[in-house]
């Protein structure tokens, strides 16, 4: 017993974390960085932009936002060789950029509104019907359902739809329709140019209000995405558990030859039909076994794996 206990505490490699937490802090420092770049680029070459001019820093803000977001709105535009080059190379290293590092504040929020709803799930769990409860929530696992996220994503779309059209109608001074037009427009980065932030108090509300919407309208077509993958695997484990075993599917799940399957063989061999593992990843696994099974007895032992930690 005393040699097991030292093995339990034999060092370990931790696992990694991928916390929405820390994504969000690197994300805000990266971003800090690469829009004060931009910002110092632009002020100092602001009179080789063209288009209406409210502030030096808010202008500058709003020109590399909207030229990041790729919406283009078109109300300042480059006029010289090197404004030129810079607008090329920001749109080009912006245009990935955006998502890596904007992605992880927009999972930050939708994950934080999941873990609240699912609080509230089951401290209600009682109260709810069951069939409806489980449409929406799955307790045994933790998570919400993909149904539910793709809700929650067009959710926040709608609302950051909703409050730039108040916005645009109550600082922009434009009309309802033009409003919501322009919301619309701006959201999903289609920008005709038409139609654009004109005030101060504008563009700062556009500089912040752009990166949440447009990140929030990827994040649902992420989900929608999921949601329909989701769908088609699920179509294909029915089908899958629905067919009888032939002569043929007996021997491809034979692994071992042996002339019988193993219940092990007949739970990879339907993982396998379902698409939710691979030949690759099944030899990687049976390397991984064979480097533990240092006895080359089948089987991993106590003994071995102590062996193997040596």
């Amino acid at each position: 017993m005393a040699v097991i206990n030292d093995f339990d505490r034999h060092p370990s490699i931790p696992k990694p974390q991928f916390t929405s937490y820390s994504i969000v802090r690197q994300s805000f420092v990266l971003l800090l960085i690469y829009l004060s770049l931009g910002i110092l680029i632009y002020s100092l070459n602001r009179h080789h932009f063209s288009g209406p001019q409210t502030h030096p820093v808010v202008d500058a803000l709003y020109f590399c936002i909207v030229t990041m977001c790729t919406i283009g709105y078109g109300d300042i535009t480059p006029t010289t060789t090197a404004t030129k080059l810079f607008s090329i190379t920001f749109v080009l290293v912006g245009f990935g950029f955006i998502d890596i590092l904007l992605s992880g504040m927009v999972s930050y929020v939708l994950d934080l509104q999941e873990s609240l709803l699912l609080s509230a799930a089951k401290a209600d769990v009682d109260h709810l019907h069951e069939a409806a409860h489980a449409y929406f929530f799955d307790l045994k696992k933790g998570r919400v359902r993909i149904r539910m996220k793709v809700a929650l994503a067009l959710g926040v779309v709608v609302l950051c739809i909703g409050i730039g059209t108040g916005v645009m109608h109550f600082v922009e001074r434009l009309g309802w329709l033009d409003s919501f037009y322009l919301s619309v427009m701006s959201v999903t980065t289609v920008g005709y140019g038409d139609r654009a932030f004109n005030s101060l108090p504008g563009r700062i509300f556009a500089s912040i209000w752009l990166l949440v919407s447009t990140l929030a309208v990827a994040r649902a077509f992420l989900y929608l995405a999921e949601a329909r993958i989701d769908k088609r695997h699920r179509m294909m484990a029915k089908w899958v558990l629905g067919q009888d075993m032939t002569v043929s599917q007996f021997l491809a799940a034979d692994i071992d030859n042996n002339g019988f399957i193993s219940k092990s063989e007949y739970v990879i061999y339907k993982l396998k039909e379902m698409g939710k593992i691979s030949e690759k990843d099944i030899l990687l696994i049976c390397n991984q076994f064979d480097r533990l099974d240092t006895g080359n007895c089948g089987k991993i032992t106590l003994a071995d794996l102590m062996e193997s930690h040596q």
